[in-house]
């Protein structure tokens, strides 16, 4: 069952839902509005390599081979066409497993404002689990034909929540605290 806006507004009263710093109201319908923090990583340039991913430490990884660029307050940071990054949101999301108490999983997905201009906001495994806790790394692509312009505290992704059935065995997975787009 997807939340609605006043289900959500309960949750976060309640405790079982936490973002940092709280979101802005108005909520849409069935969705919290995320916002892009102040960094982006890009692929490093001119390097032959492959990623093996039977290997762990994919965030580990992922900080050899990718720059990090902090996106400017004022002019932002371009996005070219067939450009590939990783950011971050700003916000930080708990979704706590307690006892007695409901128990959420979220769903990011992209705005449709932003994909009509290209911009994909995650190509995959959109899940929030139970029981994260973290910054949430979003995979942006630029499908477009024309460079699209980024900038930090912009609304950048949304959050639909789910409510979790049954007791839950928490495993947690290896971005658990993740404050980074790589995930450390």
């Amino acid at each position: 069952m997807i939340l609605g806006n006043r289900e959500i507004r309960k949750a976060l009263t309640e405790g079982n839902i936490i973002i940092e710093p709280p979101p802005k109201e108005p909520f849409d319908s069935t969705a919290v509005d995320l916002r892009l923090n102040d960094s982006i990583l890009l692929p490093k340039k001119g390097l032959s390599l492959s990623f093996d991913l039977r290997q762990k430490g994919i965030a580990t990884t992922l900080s050899q081979f990718y720059e990090n660029h902090l996106i400017s307050p004022a002019g932002g940071f371009v996005l070219q066409p067939m450009q590939f990054a990783i950011a971050n949101t700003l916000e930080y999301i708990k979704l706590p497993i307690k006892a007695n108490t409901p128990c959420f999983a979220a769903r990011v997905e992209g705005k449709s404002s932003l994909a009509r201009c290209g911009l994909i906001i995650h190509f995959t495994a959109p899940t929030i689990h139970a029981g994260f806790n973290g910054t949430i790394t979003l995979e942006l692509m630029n499908l477009g034909s024309y460079s699209i312009n980024l900038y930090q505290g912009m609304s950048i992704c949304q959050l639909i929540f789910e409510r979790v059935e049954g007791e839950i065995d928490f495993s947690p997975s290896q971005f658990q605290g993740q404050k980074t787009p790589e995930g450390s």
